[in-house]
C-alpha cells in the first residue's frame, strides 16, 4: 500500500446552477470560458495559503441536481482548462521580468560603470573636497542604477513561479459536482 507524501486539501463551494461558477461575459466555449472573478478570487486565495506540494480537490455543491449528475466531468475539465491558461499567462509573466531583468541589468553595470570611471576621472582632475563629494555621489549613483536588476533577481520573480506552482495543483485538482 503507497501512502502519498502530500497533504491533501479539500474546498467545498455551494452554488445554485453551475453557470455561477464561470464569468457569464465570456463568449467562449463551456470548456475555454474564465471563471467568474469572485469564484477564482475566492479558489486561488484559498489554493495561495497552502503548501506548494498539496494535492487539492474542489467539491462543487450544486442546488440543482440534474445538473450536477449531467456536468461532472464536463466542469472538472473546464476549470483544469482554465488554469492550464493562467499557467500561460503567469510563465508569460515571468519571461517578460527576467528580460526585463536582463535589460536592466546590462544598462545598470555599464551606467555603474561609467559613474565609477567619472568619479575616478574627478578625483585625479581636481583635487580637494568638491572632488570627493563628486565622486561619493557618483559612486552611489551609480549603485542606486543596479537596484532594479537587483530586486527582479533576487525577490520578484520566485513570487511568480509559487503562483505557477499553484496553479499547476489547480489544474490538477480532483474536481467532484455533487448534489446540495
Amino acid at each position: 500500500m503507497h501512502i502519498s507524501q502530500h497533504p491533501t486539501h479539500t474546498l467545498d463551494l455551494r452554488v445554485r446552477e453551475l453557470r455561477q461558477l464561470f464569468n457569464s461575459l465570456d463568449p467562449a466555449p463551456f470548456l475555454n470560458k474564465d471563471l467568474d472573478r469572485a469564484c477564482e478570487a475566492y479558489i486561488e486565495n484559498w489554493a495561495l495559503a497552502l503548501p506548494h506540494d498539496s494535492h487539492l480537490h474542489l467539491t462543487i455543491h450544486v442546488d440543482e441536481p440534474a445538473s450536477a449528475k449531467e456536468a461532472g466531468d464536463l466542469v472538472s475539465d473546464a476549470i483544469h482548462n482554465y488554469y492550464g491558461y493562467k499557467i500561460e499567462l503567469v510563465r508569460g509573466e515571468l519571461r517578460q521580468l527576467l528580460r526585463v531583468g536582463r535589460l536592466s541589468l546590462g544598462i545598470g553595470l555599464v551606467f555603474v560603470a561609467a559613474c565609477l570611471l567619472l568619479a575616478e576621472a574627478i578625483t585625479s582632475l581636481i583635487p580637494g573636497p568638491t572632488a570627493k563629494i563628486a565622486k561619493e555621489s557618483l559612486t552611489i549613483i551609480g549603485w542606486v542604477a543596479m537596484w532594479r536588476p537587483v530586486q527582479i533577481f533576487l525577490y520578484d520573480w520566485w513570487p511568480l513561479t509559487g503562483r505557477i506552482k499553484v496553479f499547476e495543483n489547480l489544474r490538477f485538482a480532483r474536481v467532484s459536482v455533487v448534489p446540495a
